[in-house]
């Protein structure tokens, strides 16, 4: 494959609004839109292919492996920021494959990302940890980069990211942003958070929460004065605050819970959901606010009751869970019904959105 058939299946996947492209031998590149994968029309490709589509990738990042390639995430983008890409390269069955994620060339606002206005108060917190959560291509970083966009935008502060790799750029505009790359900028997560606290740091943004060291860095940094944001593929408040405290010895998790308590700002729990017409993927959003109540839940172990205070924190605190938010969206015509059940963790849902009931 030419670089110039490359560059221009990279920007028609742009035209299209296409999520993700795949490339792998002995099939053509596939497409994933609005949440479904699909088979390109294009002929099938060789080995000889997806080497020179890996070798493209290499020769822009100036990256040269050590030994033989198994395995990166890097990114790429297009001639004259038309476009970025982050790409995951591997092997299989000894050739490679290639999958690579459209990132929008815009970081959109919290209205243009149909996401909740109160993403706005809690960014505004002065310190402490700020988790987005969700599966796997369901919008995390999106949803983590319209908040830092957001402070930037509003704030007079020293904005350091850590990401592997750089999805979105920013510009500095009220914020100075820095944007630190695992690899070329620094070693680790771990050792670029340790780095950060030296850089007179505001807000510290962590790609993702990937082990123990950086969970502990993470947590650490919010409990020195610094606004921490990351991510997590867990699926609610819950699951996340287990998730977290699962990551230490049972003697230590109890101290744990109490730092989480102490220094835990919200989570935001991102799911994406298609709407009636098929065309459009629109998040589902769980938001837990770190209220007294739910505080004394984490300190206490008592997280089987954070799900009940949610419910109830709407009006006071604008927090809902994922359910409140797919009955809203189904009130309003936006989304059928089989598509709120499917994401639905709860087993009366279907109640609720035939009788009405909250």
């Amino acid at each position: 494959m030419n670089p110039k058939v490359f560059t221009q299946i990279l920007e028609i996947a742009f035209q299209k609004k296409v999520s993700d492209i795949h490339f792998e031998v002995d099939n053509p590149p596939f497409f994933r839109i609005h949440g479904q994968l699909v088979r390109s029309r294009l002929p099938n490709l060789m080995a000889q292919d997806t080497e020179a589509i890996v070798g493209l990738i290499l020769k822009q990042n100036d990256l040269t492996p050590d030994g033989i390639l198994r395995e990166l995430d890097t990114s790429y983008a297009l001639p004259e920021g038309a476009g970025r890409f982050r790409v995951s390269i591997f092997r299989q069955r000894r050739q490679f494959g290639i999958v690579m994620r459209a990132i929008p060339p815009k970081i959109g606002t919290f209205q243009e990302l149909n996401l909740p206005d109160v993403l706005g108060d809690i960014v505004q917190a002065q310190t402490g940890l700020v988790l987005v959560t969700g599966p796997t291509g369901n919008g995390k970083t999106t949803a983590m980069s319209s908040m830092i966009q957001f402070l930037n935008d509003t704030c007079n502060y020293n904005i350091l990211t850590i990401e592997d790799p750089i999805e979105f750029l920013f510009t500095s505009n009220r914020s100075c942003v820095i944007q630190r790359e695992v690899g070329p900028d620094t070693e680790s997560f771990n050792l670029g958070l340790k780095a950060a606290l030296r850089m007179d740091p505001d807000v510290i943004m962590v790609g993702e929460m990937r082990d123990r060291e950086t969970i502990d860095a993470c947590i650490k940094a919010a409990e020195t004065g610094h606004l921490v944001f990351s991510t997590l593929h867990t699926q609610g408040a819950v699951s996340t605050i287990n998730r977290l405290v699962g990551h230490y010895p049972p003697d230590a998790q109890e101290i744990i819970r109490q730092r989480l308590a102490d220094i835990l700002v919200a989570t935001i729990s991102l799911r994406l959901i298609l709407d009636k017409t098929g065309e459009r993927l629109l998040p589902v959003v769980e938001v837990m606010r770190s209220t007294g109540t739910i505080q004394g839940c984490i300190r206490d172990g008592r997280l089987d009751e954070i799900d009940r205070h949610i419910a109830s924190g709407g009006s006071l605190y604008k927090m809902q869970t994922q359910d409140q938010h797919l009955l809203v969206l189904f009130r309003r015509g936006v989304i059928t019904m089989e598509e709120a059940k499917r994401l639905s963790r709860s087993t009366d849902l279907e109640r609720k959105l035939i009788t009405g009931e909250e």
